[in-house]
């Protein structure tokens, strides 16, 4: 098997042009996604038979919680390359991807405050789902702010890796917490294929907003790692070759 691939993408001048190439088709992909998605389902998809018209909230939140999860295992699994094989852009990825993941941890749970008022009758409760997903928010936090408290840029990188790692026992727990405690968060609507929870007409634009914030994610991963790059690649002969093209 040819890995030339995979010794390419230890190159910052390679991530970089191959992240400018891709942003501009995944903005695109992402806002056709999202656009036929929230039209379908805040507009057409017919109302909840329990729930009403408030069930139209997962179509940002779920996405949003689906995001906020695979955003800390791809930051975590480029922490493990950087740790392992000792692919410096991988702390790049890893670095660029704690922003973007918190953010949408908060409107995971801003969204998901917002649903619970008319079905359980309060903004917060510290249901299992909620409270793992708070601490989610909480390491995103912990991973950021990590990284920036060493004077040696190398280290806090270091450093921010292992806790991302450690840290990443929290997503099976956030992903099967309604089924392993006494949850009032419903459960799985995603990953039930074989028999699905919601009729075609409110799936479809639900799988359209998840696949355009999925784009989404890639998008604006490509654009700061990016800046990432450049930042840490500043003093590299090929950042100022490509300055000085006219």
């Amino acid at each position: 098997m040819n890995w030339t691939w995979f010794h390419r993408l230890a190159s910052p001048p390679h991530v970089y042009r191959l992240a400018t190439r891709l942003a501009p088709w995944l903005y695109a992909g992402a806002a056709l996604g999202i656009a036929y998605g929230l039209i379908a389902g805040l507009f057409f998809a017919p109302p909840d038979y329990q729930q009403g018209d408030a069930f139209r909230i997962i179509y940002v939140h779920a996405p949003s919680a689906w995001l906020s999860l695979s955003a800390y295992t791809t930051m975590a699994l480029a922490g493990a390359v950087a740790l392992v094989w000792r692919i410096k852009i991988g702390y790049a990825v890893a670095a660029a991807c704690a922003p973007i993941g918190a953010s949408f941890t908060i409107g995971a749970l801003i969204t998901g405050s917002l649903w619970g008022r008319p079905m359980w009758g309060t903004y917060w409760a510290w249901d299992p789902r909620l409270t793992s997903e708070l601490i989610l928010l909480f390491l995103y936090f912990g991973i950021i702010s990590l990284r920036q408290a060493f004077d040696d840029p190398a280290r806090g990188d270091r450093a921010a890796a292992v806790l991302g790692l450690v840290g990443v026992v929290n997503v099976p727990i956030i992903h099967y917490s309604v089924q392993w405690w006494n949850s009032l968060h419903q459960g799985a609507t995603l990953a039930k294929w074989a028999k699905p929870s919601m009729p075609g007409s409110m799936l479809v634009p639900l799988l359209s907003v998840l696949l355009g914030f999925m784009l989404f994610f890639g998008a604006v991963l490509c654009t700061r790692l990016r800046a990432e790059v450049l930042v840490r690649e500043r003093q590299s002969n090929w950042i100022n070759e490509m300055v000085s093209i006219p």
